[in-house]
């Protein structure tokens, strides 16, 4: 069987063309010849603001056509706008990419991807690859372009940041499967210099670069394994440099004469990560560590952080089948080589808890909490302004939930608390934070009458260095759902927010929307949505008069979608016309009798 895949890509102002996967040659032989639809509409807005319209326009009218081209179900969008700001097209700018499979072989063409070892590439690249797969021996190769340049006129002052044309190829090999194998995965990248305009490469340099990786697992026993993912990367930063004297360093050269050419420019670091898995019976954990030198780069990754280490823990068990518990600790520390001016080391640890009670009742609680410090480099730190904070979260959640025939309930509470302490002994506490929120939320779905009803609470309070923030909102929706075959949602929501900053500002909004949409015979589409707002900063003794701000919006909208023209596939046609001679029978049977 021969797979063949194609996808559209990204269209202008922002549009998207569709994407779309065929799966096999049949699959796109049974698709339509040709099927051309679209949708035209308009939507229309009108604000009214007591406080003035400068943020938006009063009055915002637009009118759209949407034209869809499918052949063989590839898709071609087109779009015409009219707005108050004047008329804007859009066409697609389409870009494909064939993946022809034959048993175990696999072809690439125009813009693909591979999976690589993350130390080594995850970017796409517009070429031809070839890979073989079974069960358990694999191979893999490519060729093509990583990254387009941007070459824009260096005495336009709006032009885009340049960048040199990116090449490479790359090969891969492995033999095993599940929880033991073996990878080896080789990059070659680098940049054309004749891709960007002389007076840009005055200020940017090419680059080149080879990078190498090993990834593998070992699982000795069933409740023990071993994982890592190691690489090396030689790495130049200007092709220009001279390259390195033969006779002083002949290792290099024949590195050189075998793979690229090493300069004063040229720089070899390491990275890479180890993993130790335990699972037992009702309880599983793993240790993490991973490492990777000042200045890693590889050139078939769009960004890599450097010049750190870290240790990670993690356990997860289940306590008497119904609870869950779950806790993570991780440590991290730059400046490996000791040549920044501090070091900062940060500690990441989390715990949580969840468990179901009865059909109806679940509980969950967890922590998190996140401590930085800042340590000695080349300079030392000076204890009055040194960097050292801790942030601490909790949260505890109840829920319930009951559903029957006529009535469906859903309540929950949730209760968080959030901290944010600088722990330096001279510090006065400027940046402390504490914050405290919680919320209820109940939901009522009656099902006879379509009807949806819900209630939402919530509380914040914060408390910085002598700032007091408080916040309660709540809010009051409803839905209904009327008729079944051309079907009209209405829906609307009530609400009140009241914030305070302590000493400084109280204020009050108070409000409704309200929305409702139909749908005539699954074309035409009718909307209108409208909300009124009374707003202002309030002294709580007189709210009523000091509501003096008004916020008004109404929308209408309207949607007609059509097909225009239509070639069906023979398969469908046979089933139309056999249908059609169906009911030409059951007609004349009628005539009969």
């Amino acid at each position: 069987m021969v797979l063949l895949a194609l996808a559209a890509v990204t269209m202008p102002s922002g549009m998207v063309a569709q994407s779309l996967s065929l799966n096999t040659i049949s699959t796109i032989a049974k698709s339509d010849p040709l099927i051309i639809t679209g949708a035209v509409g308009t939507q229309n807005t009108y604000r009214y603001s007591s406080g003035g319209n400068g943020y938006a326009s009063p009055m915002s009218n637009s009118i759209y056509a949407n034209l869809n081209i499918s052949v063989y179900g590839i898709s071609m969008p087109f779009a015409l706008y009219f707005t108050n700001d004047g008329l804007d097209w859009n066409y697609p700018h389409l870009g494909f990419h064939i993946t022809p499979a034959y048993k175990n072989w696999r072809g690439h063409f125009g813009q693909s991807s591979m999976s690589f070892s993350s130390y080594v590439m995850n970017t796409s690249f517009n070429g031809i690859g070839l890979e073989y797969n079974s069960e358990r021996f694999r191979v893999g190769a490519f060729y093509g372009t990583l990254r387009s340049a941007i070459n824009d006129d260096p005495t336009d002052p709006f032009a885009r940041q340049p960048q040199y044309k990116r090449v490479g190829w790359g090969f891969k090999a492995g033999y095993g499967s599940g929880r033991n194998y073996i990878d080896l995965y080789v990059l070659r990248a680098y940049d054309r210099p004749k891709s960007l305009d002389e007076q840009w490469r005055r200020y940017i340099s090419p680059q080149e670069n080879v990078a190498i990786a090993l990834k593998g697992a070992l699982a000795p026993t069933k409740w023990l394994s071993f994982s890592g993912n190691i690489a090396t990367s030689l790495f130049s930063t200007d092709t220009d440099a001279p390259k390195l004297d033969s006779l002083a360093t002949p290792l290099a050269s024949r590195f050189s004469n075998a793979i690229m050419d090493i300069r004063y420019s040229s720089m070899a670091r390491f990275a890479g990560d180890v993993n130790v898995n335990l699972t037992f019976p009702g309880i599983s954990g793993s240790v993490t560590y991973r490492l990777v030198q000042p200045d890693y780069t590889s050139l078939g990754t769009y960004y890599m952080a450097n010049n750190y280490h870290s240790l990670g823990l993690s356990l997860s068990t289940m306590l008497f089948r119904k609870i869950a518990l779950a806790g993570n600790f991780s440590g991290q520390a730059d400046n490996l080589t000791n040549r920044q001016m501090f070091t900062t080391r940060g500690f990441i640890y989390s715990a949580s808890a969840s468990t179901r009670i009865g059909n109806h009742f679940s509980v969950s609680a967890g922590y998190n909490g996140y401590t930085q410090v800042q340590g000695d480099g080349t300079v030392r730190v000076n204890d009055s302004t040194r960097v050292h904070r801790r942030t601490s979260s909790f949260t505890f959640t109840p829920s319930y939930m009951a559903d029957t025939e006529t009535l469906g309930h859903s309540a929950s509470l949730s209760f968080n608390y959030t901290g944010n302490k600088d722990l330096n002994k001279f510090a006065i506490g400027e940046s402390d934070v504490k914050t405290t929120a919680i919320g209820a939320n109940y939901t009522l779905s009656v099902k006879p009458w379509a009807t949806d009803f819900g209630i939402t609470l919530s509380d914040q309070t914060s408390r910085g260095y002598k700032t007091k923030y408080i916040s309660r909102i709540g809010t009051f929706t409803t839905g209904h759902t009327f008729f079944e075959e051309n079907p009209l949602n209405i829906s609307g929501s009530i609400s009140l927010v009241y914030n305070e900053v302590e000493r400084q500002s109280k204020s009050l909004n108070i409000g409704g929307d309200i929305s409702a949409s139909y749908t005539l015979k699954q074309y035409h589409v009718f909307s209108a949505s409208a909300s009124f707002y009374k707003y202002g900063d309030v002294n709580p003794t007189k709210l009523r008069s000091s509501l003096d701000r008004t916020d008004i919006t109404v929308s209408l909208n309207y949607a007609y979608t059509f097909s225009l023209f239509a070639i069906k596939n023979k398969e469908e046609r046979k089933v139309f016309k056999k249908k059609w001679m169906e009911r030409l029978v059951e007609i004349s049977e009628g005539f009969s009798e």
